[in-house]
C-alpha cells in the first residue's frame, strides 16, 4: 500500500477539488436567483409566531392524538408551500407555528381546517341586492338547481374532455334549470329539535358556542330541503327559512363563520361562495374531501386564470363518476370550511375522476388551496389567537458572541499550528480555509435547494466541525513524526504515514458522523440544525484531507525548494535528528549497517 501511495499524482486530486469549488460556486452566483447567502433562522433574522388555538364542534377538551395528528398535518402543509425554517410545536391545547423572515402571513393561514365537501346547489342569489323573499314561482327543490340568477362568479365546469383540459371543466356560463315545484316540509318548523347546547369545559368560550349551536339551527336547518315535493305550505315554509337563513349571513370578506370546522355533513348548509359574492343554499354532502386522491395547482391555458386540479381515490371515482352521470346539467358546489370556493355546472359526466375547481383564484391562493386539500383537513378547528413579531435582536447578539468565540477560537489554532508544524501548519490553515469556502456553499445552496435554514444551533455545530477538520491534520502530521523518528526520509515518511493515518481518520470522521446522524434522527427544533451541520462538515472534512491537505504535503515532500525541504521549517527537525541518531545506532552486519528503505 505504501508503493501505491508513492505513485500520488497530487496535480490530479488539487484540480479535482478546484473543479468541484467552481462548479459549487458556479451554482451558487448562477442560479436561483437569490443574494449568495445562507438562509437564516428565525434567531438570526426574526419573523413571526402563530398561536393556534384548537376547538371542538361540542366545545369538549380536544384529545392529544388529534393534536398531534393536526400539528403533523400542519408540518406537512409547511413543507408544501416551501416555507423554510418553520417549527410547529404543541403548547397545551395550543399548536405554535414560528417563522422566519417574512413569511408571517403564509403561516396564518397554515392552521385552516380545510375541511373539503361536494354538495349539490339547490338555490343561489347574488349578495347585491338582498332579495327579502325568494320568488314564488322558483323556490328551492331537492333535485334541480332554482333558476334564481347564480353569480357570475360560480364557474361552469364540464366533464367533457377538450384539449388541454386533462378530463377537468371547462369554461362557460353556468346552465340555469327550469323552475322547480317546492316540496313541503314532514313536519313544521315549531316542531325541529333545538340543539344540544355543546357542552364547555373552558376550551372554549361560551359564547363561541353559542354561535356555533345558533349557526347549526339557523343555517342547517333539516326543513330546508322539503321531505314532500308536492307539499305546497311545505314549499313556503321552506323559502321562509331559506329566506332567514340567507339573512343570517353577511358574507363580509372577513367575516368569522363560527360553522368553520363545526358543520354537520348530513344536513343542508347555507354558505357563502365565489369571494362573497353569491349564497348558496346546499344538500347534504355527497362526497368527502377525504376522497381526494392528489391536488395541484395549474394556470389553465384555455381560460386565462390559475386552477386546482383533483383526483379521487378508488371509491371517491365512482361516486363522483355516478353523481355527475346523474346531476348533467345541474351545480355542484365545492364546499372548503363552509365556503363554495367552486360552484360549476355539470355538463356531462367525470368518469376518470380527474377534476378542476376554478374560482377566480390567484396564484397564491391556488397554491394554498392545493396544499390544504393534497395534505388533508385537519381533525380539529383552529382560531388563531396570537400572531407576535419576533425581534432577531437577541439572536444576533448571540451570533456576534458566537462568532468572537469562534474567531478566538480559530486564532488559538493558528498560533498553535504555526508555533508546533510551521510550514505544516500553513497547510493547516489554508485546509481549514478551502473547508469554510466548501462549506459556506453548500449551506447557500442547501437553503435554496430545501430551504435549509442556519440558526445558532448549526453555527455552533459549524464550530465543533472545525475542530473535527483540525483534528485530521494532526493525526497525519503525528503519523509522519513517527515514521521519521523510525529514521525514514521525509519523502519516504509522506506515503506511509497517509496510509497509517487516513485509517484513523476514517475512523474518527466515521464516528462523528454516525453520532450526528442518530442525534439529527431523534432529535427536533435547535438540535436537529446542530447535528445536521455537525454532519455535513464532517463529510466535507474527508473532501479536504483526501483533496487537499494530502497531495499538498506529497507536494511539499517532493519539493526541490532548501526551504521547503529543510525539516527545521517543517517542525520537524528534531523528530529527524532522533531518527538520524536511530540509523546512526543501527548494528552492522557484514560490513554494512542496516537500514529500512
Amino acid at each position: 500500500m505504501a508503493a501505491s501511495a508513492g505513485h500520488l499524482r497530487p496535480g490530479r486530486y488539487l484540480a479535482l477539488f478546484a473543479l468541484i469549488v467552481v462548479v459549487l460556486y458556479a451554482l451558487v452566483f448562477f442560479t436561483g436567483g437569490g443574494k449568495p447567502t445562507p438562509k437564516l433562522g428565525i434567531d438570526l433574522q426574526g419573523g413571526t409566531r402563530v398561536t393556534l388555538t384548537a376547538r371542538t364542534p361540542t366545545g369538549g377538551q380536544p384529545d392529544r392524538a388529534s393534536l398531534n395528528q393536526a400539528r403533523l398535518i400542519i408540518e406537512k402543509r409547511v413543507n408544501g408551500i416551501g416555507v423554510s425554517g418553520t417549527e410547529v410545536l404543541l403548547d397545551g391545547n395550543n399548536v405554535v407555528i414560528t417563522v422566519p423572515g417574512e413569511q408571517g402571513d403564509q403561516a396564518k393561514s397554515l392552521g385552516k381546517t380545510a375541511k373539503l365537501g361536494f354538495r349539490g346547489v339547490l338555490f343561489s342569489t347574488p349578495v347585491t341586492p338582498v332579495p327579502t323573499q325568494p320568488p314564488a314561482s322558483t323556490p328551492p327543490s331537492s333535485g334541480a338547481p332554482s333558476s334564481g340568477a347564480p353569480s357570475s362568479g360560480a364557474p361552469s365546469a364540464g366533464a367533457s374532455k377538450t384539449p388541454g383540459a386533462g378530463g377537468g371543466a371547462v369554461g362557460g356560463a353556468p346552465v340555469q334549470q327550469p323552475p322547480a315545484t317546492t316540496p313541503s316540509p314532514s313536519k313544521p318548523p315549531a316542531s325541529t329539535p333545538a340543539p344540544t347546547p355543546p357542552p364547555n369545559d373552558g376550551s372554549i368560550d361560551s359564547k363561541t358556542a353559542a354561535e356555533i349551536q345558533a349557526a347549526q339551527k339557523v343555517r342547517q336547518n333539516p326543513l330546508l330541503i322539503p321531505a314532500n315535493p308536492n307539499d305546497q305550505q311545505a314549499a313556503t315554509v321552506a323559502q321562509q327559512l331559506t329566506q332567514q337563513a340567507m339573512d343570517s349571513i353577511t358574507c363580509a370578506p372577513n367575516a368569522n363563520d363560527p360553522l368553520v370546522g363545526n358543520d354537520d355533513i348530513t344536513k343542508p348548509l347555507v354558505a357563502c361562495g365565489d369571494k362573497g359574492t353569491t349564497k348558496y343554499l346546499l344538500t347534504p354532502e355527497f362526497l368527502p374531501g377525504t376522497d381526494i386522491g392528489d391536488a395541484s395547482s395549474g394556470f389553465d391555458q384555455q381560460r386565462s386564470q390559475w386552477v386546482v386540479n383533483l383526483t379521487f381515490k378508488g371509491n371517491g371515482t365512482k361516486t363522483w363518476g355516478d353523481y355527475t352521470s346523474s346531476h348533467t346539467g345541474k351545480q355542484a358546489a365545492f364546499v372548503l370550511d363552509t365556503n363554495v370556493v367552486s360552484a360549476p355546472t355539470i355538463n356531462g359526466a367525470i368518469l376518470d375522476g380527474n377534476t378542476q375547481i376554478s374560482g377566480k383564484f390567484n396564484q397564491s391562493e391556488a397554491q394554498d388551496l392545493a396544499v390544504a386539500l393534497k395534505y388533508g383537513s385537519l381533525p380539529l378547528s383552529f382560531t388563531s389567537s396570537d400572531a407576535t413579531t419576533v425581534s432577531a435582536t437577541l439572536g444576533l447578539a448571540s451570533l456576534e458572541a458566537g462568532l468572537i468565540a469562534g474567531a478566538i477560537g480559530l486564532i488559538v489554532v493558528f498560533v498553535y499550528c504555526l508555533f508546533y508544524y510551521r510550514l505544516l501548519g500553513v497547510l493547516t490553515i489554508l485546509s481549514l480555509g478551502l473547508s469554510g469556502s466548501l462549506v459556506y456553499a453548500v449551506l447557500v445552496l442547501l437553503g435554496r435547494w430545501i430551504g435549509y435554514s442556519l440558526d445558532l444551533a448549526g453555527i455552533a455545530g459549524l464550530i465543533i466541525a472545525i475542530g473535527i477538520t483540525a483534528d485530521s491534520f494532526v493525526i497525519y502530521f503525528e503519523r509522519l513524526k513517527d515514521e521519521i523518528r523510525e529514521g525514514r526520509t521525509f519523502r519516504s515518511a509522506v506515503p506511509r504515514g497517509w496510509v497509517r493515518a487516513r485509517r484513523t481518520i476514517l475512523a474518527s470522521d466515521g464516528v462523528s458522523f454516525l453520532a450526528a446522524a442518530i442525534l439529527y434522527l431523534i432529535a427536533v427544533g435547535d438540535v436537529q440544525g446542530f447535528a445536521f451541520t455537525l454532519g455535513m462538515s464532517t463529510v466535507l472534512d474527508l473532501v479536504v484531507v483526501y483533496l487537499v491537505t494530502h497531495p499538498l504535503v506529497a507536494m511539499v515532500s517532493k519539493s526541490k525548494s532548501k526551504f521547503l525541504s529543510n525539516p527545521k521549517n517543517l517542525g520537524l527537525g528534531a523528530v529527524q535528528e532522533l531518527g538520524s541518531h536511530r540509523r546512526s545506532a543501527a548494528p552492522v552486519v557484514g560490513g554494512a549497517n542496516v537500514k529500512e528503505a
